[in-house]
């Protein structure tokens, strides 16, 4: 991880973001105390473009259950 005062990032931003994107970390100092940690992101797909959590059960399927018990039921 590379250590630069905030002046140096300030006037360099363009240069530094570069070099994020190429994998390095950067930690922004600022009168000699930390401000700000900067890597690269980590790329991930949204939610909504994963695919589905599949759920089965043996046996009868949830439809075919209800349809037997429907058929079961007295009517008053």
């Amino acid at each position: 991880m590379r250590t630069v005062n905030f002046t140096a990032f300030r006037n360099d931003a363009s240069e530094m973001m570069t070099a994020v994107e190429q994998g390095e970390s950067l930690l922004v100092i600022r009168h000699g105390r930390p401000i700000a940690e900067i890597s690269p992101a980590t790329v991930q797909s949204p939610s909504w473009k994963r695919p589905a959590l599949r759920l089965s059960t043996k046996g009868a399927g949830l439809a075919a259950a209800i349809l037997e018990e429907r058929e079961h039921e007295t009517v008053p």
